[in-house]
């Protein structure tokens, strides 16, 4: 889905796009390819749950690049287990490190340039997850991480609005299942089609262009969170798990083969 975002990006006329992956031939191959459009498009070796990293690439994409209008977090990990599986250092605090801290870390170093420069709009999207709005078995730690995108995405923007920072929107993405490979095994709950990753950058790239605060999508991710919210926790769960099926659409999971991408 980064590469949608990128290809996006290129589409709409960027000047420039630097690309951040873990795996920098991959990163390279698909700067090369999206340069053929006159676009500026540098590839950058990152490791993102490791602060360091993010602060060395910051700084070398202001000096490559300038300073971006436009920041995508993208990056994230799942691991689909009961929480007691959970490795405490390669399981708990990597999905936390890559899912939550690299955004805030990543905006934190951004933020003051975009801050300073108000004479056009910057746009920051933030990609959260269903699983953020949602308690679901076998999901605990991710979800764990997408509700704190959340919390942290959307007070934000509340912060930027009210200290007179307009002109920086920030959109928070709350998709449920998208077939990457991420979730491989995942079923959707009822009445949810798992969303292709071309349907799920849309919304979020039409989102954030429209300075949207929270997308949520499909519409039945709108729907559970408004149910949950009015529902007695016990009967939530009974619909949830008999009605919706939310709670077992973890049961089969397996995740991407050869391990995620960054």
């Amino acid at each position: 889905m980064g590469e949608l975002y990128a290809r996006r990006a290129v589409a709409a006329g960027a000047r420039a796009v630097a690309l951040w992956d873990i795996d920098a031939d991959a990163a390279t191959a698909l700067a090369h390819d999206l340069s053929r459009s006159g676009t500026d498009v540098r590839p950058y070796r990152v490791d993102v749950s490791q602060l360091a990293d993010i602060q060395t690439a910051a700084a070398a994409v202001r000096a490559d690049l300038g300073s971006p209008d436009i920041l995508i977090n993208n990056a994230g990990i799942v691991r689909g287990a009961p929480f007691w599986e959970h490795d405490p250092v390669r399981d708990i605090e990597a999905t936390l490190r890559i899912n939550t801290l690299a955004a805030m870390w990543l905006t934190r170093e951004l933020l003051p340039d975009m801050m300073a420069d108000a004479s056009r709009p910057k746009r920051i999207l933030n990609i959260a997850s269903a699983a953020g709005t949602l308690a679901n078995p076998n999901m605990s730690v991710y979800a764990a991480s997408k509700w704190a995108m959340i919390g942290w995405s959307d007070s934000l923007r509340l912060e930027l609005a009210k200290g007179g920072h307009r002109h920086i929107a920030v959109t928070t993405y709350c998709p449920s299942y998208v077939s990457t490979g991420m979730f491989e095994g995942a079923r959707g709950p009822l009445l949810t089609p798992i969303m292709t990753p071309q349907q799920a950058t849309r919304a979020a790239w039409n989102g954030m262009l429209r300075g949207t605060p929270i997308v949520m999508r499909p519409w039945t991710v709108k729907l559970a969170t408004a149910l949950r919210g009015v529902l007695p926790t016990r009967a939530w769960d009974l619909v949830a798990d008999k009605v919706f099926r939310v709670y077992s659409s973890m049961d089969h999971f397996t995740g991407r083969s050869g391990g995620p991408r960054l």
